[in-house]
Formats: C-alpha cells, sequence, structure tokens
C-alpha cells in the first residue's frame, strides 16, 4: 500500500493526469488495489456475476428469446465493464480449439477451426503449443474478445469422454507441460485463458451431478498435478471450475480445493470463474469461488442481491468480498486488457490455416505400415477413396468448442445432444477441406472412385478394383455426452472388413475424438490416426499419405483393445435421470492413469502410450543420468533410415527406491536429417520421482536407486540406467 501511496502523491495535479491504476509501471497488484479504493459496493458486486450472452441466439431457457445484452458481441460470457473507472467488459468466447462464438457481425464469417487438442498432445510439441495459443488468442482479440474459455488440461481416464478430443491425453507431466504453453500462447495475445475443469471432470456422463471419489495423494499425483504444471507453465489469469461433485462437494464449492490447494498450497493469485450453471450456493464465495459465469443456467444469480446481502450479515465478510474483486483485477492488468484492448481486424484465415494443417501434421500418428505400403507411391493407378465424407471435409468434434469455419461447412444433424437450449449443437460439422481433393492435386495422373462406405458390398466391390484402398472411418464425440462403448458407429466395422477381404491394401484413417476397437486390424495394411483434423485437415491427411510430410505424432492415450480392460468397463451416469447424483470411483486406478493402469496389471493394450511408427527409422543410445542441482538424462538419437524424420524419445521413471513404478518423466522432438545423430539432454521434475505426502503436505522422493528407461513408447524400452538419489521433499 506504501507504492500505491506514493503513486498517488506523484501524480501531477491537474484534470486530465490519468489515473494511478493505468500507470503501467506498477504491478498487477498496486494497479488492482488503487482501483479498488475507488469502486463502490454496487461497482464490486457488478464483477462478481456475469451474463450467457448467446441466449438470444439460441432461444433462451424458457422457450421465448430475451433480447440481446447490451454491449455482449455474442459471446458465450459477458461481465459488464464500468466505463466510469475505465473498467473494460469481460468479453468471453468459447474457444478450447480456436474461437467458437461472435455471432452478431456480418463481417464476422467463422474463424479457423484448430485440430482437436489430442492431435496437439500426439505431437509432444511445447513450441507448438504456445503456437496454437499464440494464434488462437490473436484471432480473438482481433474479434473483440479479450477472455477465451480455454485451456483444458482433464485427463483421459475413460476413453469414452465425450470432451477427450478437448483435452490432452492420459498423463498429467504431457497435458500439464502442453496446457501451460497453449495457455502463455493465448495471454500473449492480451487475452485471459481460462485453465479448466477444476477438477476431477474426467467424463461428461451425469456432468452436473456426478461425485468423484479419488484419494488426496492419487489425485495430487495425477489430475491435480497437471493443473499444478499447466499453472506455473502458463501463469493463467483465471481457473474455471466444474460441473461435478468432487468427494460429495460441488468443485466450484469444495473449500479444499480451492482455498486449501489451488490458493493455499500453489499461491494462485487470479480469479477462479464457475462453469456455466455450477454455482449452487452464495456460500461458494466462502469455499474460493470468485465469480459466478452465465447467471441465467443458475437457480439464481447468487452472487448478485443474495451476495450483496450475505455481506450485509456478515455471513460473508466484506474482505472477502474485496478479495473477490482484487482477484478479477488484478488478471486484468496482468494479463493487459487495459492496457491493450481488442481492436476488431481482418484475420489472415490463409495463413492461419496453414498453422492449423502444420498442428495436424505433427499429430498424424501411423499405426500400422504392413511392407511400407505407406506413403503411397505415384505407380497406384487406381485409388479407391471409402467412407467418411472424404468427399466433403473432415470431421470436428461437437460441443462448446465447436468452431465454425470462415468458409461453408457441412452439417451432419445428429440427435445425442437434444433439443432446446444447446441445440445448435446437435449437428456435426464437416470442415470443408476434403481429402479426396488433396489427394487428387498430390496424384493427378492417378484415378480416383469414391464411394461413401454406407453399404458393405457396394465398398467392397469397389474395394477389387483398385492397386490400393483407402478407407476413411469417423466417430463424432461431444460434450455434454459419452459414448457407451468403443466400436466405429454406423456399420463401419463391418464395411472395413468387407473391404479388407476384398483388397488386402487397404488403409485405415481414423478420425476420432477417442481410441477405438479395431476388429479389422489384422487383415488391413495400414491405419492412420487423424483425430479431428481441423480446417486444412484433408491436406494434412494427404500429405501424409503420399509422404510430403513423414508422420512424428505419438499416442497421448493408451488404445485398449476392448472395454474389459478399463478400469470400470460400465461407465456409470448414462441413465442417471436429470438432478440424480451419481458416483464415480477413481480409487479404482488412483494415480495409475492409462498407460500405468496397463503396466501395473500387466495388460497388453492394443496400441500403447507413446507409440507411432514413421517413415524412417531411428536409434536411441548412450542414456547416462546425472545428479548435481537435479536429475539430469541425456543419450543419444541417430536416423538410422533413409528419409529425414522426427523422433519422440521418452525418458519413464520404471523402479524407484525398490518399487516396479511406470511413469513418464521427460520427453523430446527431434527432427534428423538421413544418418545425423543429436545429443539430447533432459532435466527431470523431481515431482515425477516423489510420492505427494498428506500427512506432512509435501513431495516426498525416498533415498534409493532409481531406474529411467530410454523408450519408444510406453511399451517399447530402448536402454535403461539407475542412480541413487537422496530423501528429498519439496513443497506441495
Amino acid at each position: 500500500m506504501a507504492v500505491i501511496a506514493l503513486a498517488l502523491t506523484a501524480a501531477p495535479a491537474c484534470a486530465d493526469a490519468p489515473p494511478p491504476w493505468m500507470n503501467p509501471t506498477l504491478s498487477p497488484d498496486a494497479r488492482a488495489d488503487a482501483l479498488e479504493a475507488k469502486m463502490d459496493e454496487t461497482q464490486k458486486l457488478s464483477l462478481l456475476h456475469g451474463h450467457f450472452a448467446l441466449a438470444a441466439y439460441y432461444g433462451g431457457f424458457s422457450g421465448d428469446a430475451p433480447p440481446p445484452i447490451p454491449g455482449a458481441i455474442g459471446s458465450s460470457g459477458y461481465v459488464p465493464g464500468i466505463p466510469a473507472l475505465g473498467i473494460p467488459a469481460l468479453q468471453e468466447t468459447d474457444g478450447g480449439l480456436g474461437v467458437s462464438d461472435a455471432m452478431d457481425e456480418a463481417w464476422n464469417t467463422g474463424a479457423t477451426p484448430l485440430p482437436a487438442n489430442l492431435a496437439l498432445a500426439a505431437s509432444f510439441d511445447p513450441t507448438l503449443a504456445r503456437a496454437t495459443g499464440i494464434l488462437a488468442g490473436r484471432e480473438a482479440w482481433r474479434r473483440g474478445f479479450n477472455v477465451l474459455l480455454a485451456g483444458g488440461v482433464n485427463l483421459t481416464r475413460d476413453p469414452r469422454g465425450g470432451r477427450n478430443f478437448e483435452y490432452l491425453g492420459e498423463d498429467p507431466y504431457l497435458a500439464g507441460l502442453l496446457g501451460g504453453q497453449i495457455i502463455a500462447g493465448i495471454q500473449a495475445q492480451h487475452v485471459v485463458a481460462t485453465v479448466k475443469h477444476f477438477a476431477l471432470n474426467d467424463k461428461e456422463s451425469n456432468r452436473y451431478a456426478d461425485d468423484a471419489h479419488l484419494n488426496e495423494a492419487s489425485a495430487r499425483e495425477s489430475d491435480l498435478l497437471a493443473f499444478e504444471l499447466a499453472i506455473e507453465g502458463g501463469a493463467p489469469a483465471s481457473v474455471m471450475c466444474a460441473y461435478n461433485l468432487v468427494g460429495g462437494t460441488y468443485a466450484c464449492g469444495n473449500d479444499h480445493l480451492l482455498n486449501g490447494v489451488l490458493k493455499g498450497d500453489w499461491h494462485y493469485p487470479g480469479w477462479v470463474m464457475s462453469d456455466w450453471g455450477a454455482v449452487h450456493s452464495v456460500k461458494d464465495a466462502l469455499a474460493g469461488l470468485d465469480q459466478e459465469s452465465g447467471e441465467e443456467y443458475d437457480a439464481q444469480v447468487f452472487f448478485g442481491a443474495p451476495l450483496a446481502d450475505a455481506v450485509k450479515t456478515g455471513e460473508v465478510p466484506q474482505a472477502r468480498l474485496d478479495g473477490m474483486v482484487h482477484r478479477i483485477l488484478r488478471s486484468m492488468f496482468a494479463v493487459g486488457l487495459f492496457d491493450h484492448p481488442p481492436v476488431k481486424t481482418p484475420i489472415d484465415y490463409q495463413a492461419d490455416g496453414l498453422s492449423a494443417q502444420h498442428e495436424e501434421e505433427e499429430g498424424l500418428v501411423l499405426l500400422k505400415n504392413n511392407d511400407n505400403i505407406l506413403p503411397l507411391i505415384k505407380g497406384n493407378e487406381h485409388i479407391a477413396v471409402i467412407g467418411g465424407y472424404a468427399n466433403a471435409g473432415v470431421l470436428s468434434g461437437g460441443g462448446s468448442s465447436q468452431v465454425i469455419p470462415d468458409v461453408p461447412a457441412q452439417l451432419l444433424p445428429t440427435v445425442l445432444m437434444g433439443e432446446g437450449l444447446a441445440g445448435n449443437h446437435t449437428s456435426a460439422v464437416i470442415d470443408p477441406d476434403a481429402p479426396l481433393a488433396a489427394m487428387h492435386d498430390l496424384a493427378p495422373n492417378a484415378q480416383f472412385r469414391f464411394d461413401p462406405g454406407n453399404y458393405p458390398s457396394s465398398a467392397a466391390q469397389l474395394a477389387k478394383w483398385a492397386d490400393v484402398v483407402i478407407v476413411f472411418a469417423r466417430k463424432w464425440q461431444t460434450e455434454s455426452q459419452d459414448v457407451p462403448d468403443l466400436t466405429l458407429p454406423d456399420g463401419q466395422d463391418a464395411m472395413i472388413e468387407a473391404v479388407a477381404k476384398a483388397n488386402p491394401h487397404t488403409i485405415v484413417v481414423l478420425e476420432t475424438g477417442n481410441p477405438v476397437q479395431m476388429p479389422w486390424l489384422s487383415d488391413v495394411a495400414g491405419v492412420m490416426e487423424a483425430w479431428y483434423p481441423g480446417g486444412n485437415g484433408g491436406h494434412a491427411i494427404a500429405n501424409a499419405l503420399f509422404g510430403a510430410v513423414n508422420p512424428s505424432g505419438h499416442l497421448p492415450m493408451t488404445f485398449p483393445r476392448d472395454e474389459t480392460q478399463l478400469p470400470r468397463p460400465g461407465l456409470s451416469g448414462l441413465d442417471a435421470a436429470p438432478g440424480q447424483i451419481t458416483s464415480t470411483d477413481y480409487n479404482i486406478e488412483g494415480a495409475d492413469v492409462g498407460y500405468r493402469w496397463f503396466a501395473a496389471r500387466g495388460l497388453t493394450p492394443l496400441f500403447p502410450f507413446g507409440y507411432g511408427l514413421s517413415y524412417t527409422s531411428f536409434g536411441f543410445s548412450h542414456l547416462a543420468l546425472s545428479d548435481t542441482h537435479a536429475l539430469v538424462a541425456s543419450f543419444d538419437v541417430t536416423n538410422t533410415g533413409k528419409v529425414s524424420g522426427t523422433a519422440v524419445p521418452q525418458l519413464y521413471l520404471t523402479a524407484r527406491a525398490g518399487q516396479r513404478t511406470e511413469r513418464l518423466v521427460g520427453f523430446a522432438r527431434v527432427t534428423l536429417a538421413p544418418g545425423e545423430t543429436r545429443h539430447v539432454s533432459l532435466t527431470i521434475d523431481p515431482r515425477l520421482l516423489a510420492d505427494f505426502d498428506t500427512k506432512a503436505n509435501d513431495w516426498r522422493v525416498d533415498a534409493g536407486v532409481y531406474n529411467i528407461a530410454l523408450a519408444r513408447s510406453a511399451a517399447e524400452v530402448a536402454e535403461t540406467a539407475a542412480i541413487s538419489l537422496p530423501a528429498t521433499h519439496l513443497a506441495p
């Protein structure tokens, strides 16, 4: 406060002098203190709750569309500003995979659809993650938005989860590291990012009333670690709490999560906003919630008049309300919302589309390549392309992350999300970059024929004509709905089996938001996982199929053989009645999420975490460990093949202090010319070697021998090394 007083004293005594909170040389906290001192109670309360500004476009909550909210630009969320004090409005857009909103202006014709975040995770590339955040933040800022509701790091605990495609896989280190870089990139554009959904929001079935149970140590070593790393790496201005309950208490009113872990142990300085419809009481403010979002979704506007009354009666201390305001203001200053307001300017969609294409090209995962059927050679004169709407475009995932491209897209009606408010999300969107046309461009002398794949018999007949067959298989997933199993819908498995029997030179390209079963795997020659490929996805897929790019993606999640290999073969909450509390016991696997579950139980998956093939080959060698100030692993990577390519060497902790384990502790992306060798050194975060000690409330590294494996995937080790480490304790 002394610094603020000095600034006030030193300010020129003239009417035109800017107020002290507009002094960019002051810290965000000092500026927030100066501004808050000028606010009355009504102004403070106005910052603590906001609108769902798209209600006017979706038809409202009671059937009649409400009038548009003055000042809102067609955004998912809108918190009015206070012009008298120079406080800008919060214009909040959904944006998990690019800018999803902005529906009010004729010039605003769409945005760049980014590939599923699983493609980004498959790249194992933090630099690419930051570039992706920059692109999304830049498009948001140029549209007039200053908050992008992006930064999802929920883990894949179940491969049937409807929103897994928005997140970054099953490993907390990979998800947290990449998530932090996405956030940092967004906020470098003076747009607030919101890491979400805090916490254990790992499934969509009965998401408003499912109670997640997980012991504290396991939570700290898995889901919460992903958030901790993302917050450290990206410094998000806001954290969005989740719909679900955690240990019997709603996440947005969970004192342990919000006050204890987030603001206490992690010293998080930003603000906690609710998800839309996730506030249940004015007492959520006491539990650490700072702002009620999408107030129209809640039973009442809890952070309006009820909060004002609670402050008057002392139920909520005045200091708590002031703290809520301070956290919002200091984050707005920290990201630059006051100093760099959005300016609506044209967007270079062509350049951004090429960036999205590059992201997809890094995230494509080559799963099978018998007899080097890929890349396709130009001697293939007859090429059959079957299924997946490959003549029209590529599939995208549904829900609030759905981006409408800047060119007309195909809409496929579905019924997964039902009717009413979310009705606009009941159509699957086909991004209009057709793989068939892109392949034509790369092989103009080949003869292509297309079959939609609706009937196995006609698809098989076409396959007999072809030298090579490319089947595009798709599985649409969306927010608010998990899927009941891992099969491909609409009889696609039977169609692929028929095609493969008719022509063994069959390649399957998967456009999915999750793993799928592959009963036809042994009958096809090649498989490529393309995820949801984004706006230029057709070109990315074609480039990989024909070798213009060398696939370098590695699976960020385990592909199980079937549901019997999962911790919960049945999915809870699928048939729950509205409001019915259901329970999901994550203690079954605890911190052993994904590949760790498979390793602990000796299960062999269809494809392991970290798996991915290339058109070249790599050698990993000379693994060495050292421990001076931190544990460092060094090794060599050599391109032993005939073409340039990118390797993704991975480090796993495989044993510690006499106990077997499996945990990703490091990775790198190394691009090499044929015959080239590069030496790589990676510093290992000690928390990845530790247990969380709930009694001491810290991380504990036990003294003993630690074994580190240099690997191609979680199931393929190249070399191992061991080192003795002393006992260490780390702050929570």
